[in-house]
């Protein structure tokens, strides 16, 4: 069965896309939101619950959620965790339940709660999810959902589109390419597959990170396959 893959550029553009029924949604925001979540699985934690609005931080903190929150690259005042992933990966959170609120990531994974199946995608997991995806044959559609930065598209996850692309072609799937933005990933990541760090290096939400310290997660956030779960939404909440 063919399988066909629409790739959007930022959650403004996810109303207009061209693949609308039965489809299964892949949200990423490799710096840093879906690496984060893939981090905070690793380790341990037991669900994550996505929010748009830091306002309702305060409803799971009073049913013992623990508070994870960032806004424009920093941790939010009151959170435990921020957005960084190679600070869950020191943490201990076996069992914990998270309260997650980002500037871009969390709002891309609201935006596609009406698909059929919603992933979280990053470097981190990229062959389990391809693998994932590739196995399922009952029929859905492909959109992998960028979250950009505040609207505005980003270098870092056009790749990581371009990235799954090629590895569902490879998957030996009949792939069918339906938009000019899934190409256009493509042919980016083979510019920049041989060393992806260096590639976005003048990525600007790169630099943003640099000038706040966050070159470690920059890095990790560039590594491929350093987890292999495959978030999912289910009912209000990712699950590992």
């Amino acid at each position: 069965m063919e399988l066909r893959i629409e790739v959007v550029l930022s959650p403004a553009l996810y109303e207009g896309r061209l693949l609308k029924v039965h489809h299964t949604t892949v949200a990423v925001d490799v710096l840093r939101a879906t690496s984060a979540i893939c981090a905070a699985f690793k380790a341990g934690a037991s669900e994550i619950v996505p929010l748009d609005s830091l306002e309702r931080l305060k409803y799971y903190r009073e049913l013992g959620f623990t508070l994870a929150a960032e806004r424009n690259g920093e941790k939010v005042q009151d959170a435990r965790c921020g957005n960084s992933p190679t600070e869950y990966l020191t943490m201990n959170l076996d069992g914990c339940r998270l309260a997650y609120s980002t500037t871009n990531g969390t709002v891309s994974i609201l935006r596609a709660v009406d698909s059929e199946r919603l992933y979280v995608g990053a470097f981190a997991n990229l062959s389990a999810l391809a693998e994932r995806i590739a196995d399922e044959r009952d029929g859905d559609d492909i959109v992998v959902l960028c979250s950009g930065w505040k609207g505005d598209p980003s270098l870092e996850d056009t790749l990581f589109a371009g990235a799954l692309v090629e590895r569902l072609q490879q998957s030996g799937r009949d792939v069918r390419l339906v938009n000019d933005a899934a190409m256009m990933a493509l042919a980016l990541w083979n510019e920049a597959k041989d060393d992806v760090y260096a590639y976005c290096s003048k990525a600007t939400h790169v630099h943003r990170l640099q000038k706040l310290g966050y070159e470690n997660d920059i890095r990790w956030a560039f590594e491929i396959d350093t987890c292999g779960i495959v978030p999912r939404y289910v009912d209000g909440r990712l699950i590992g």
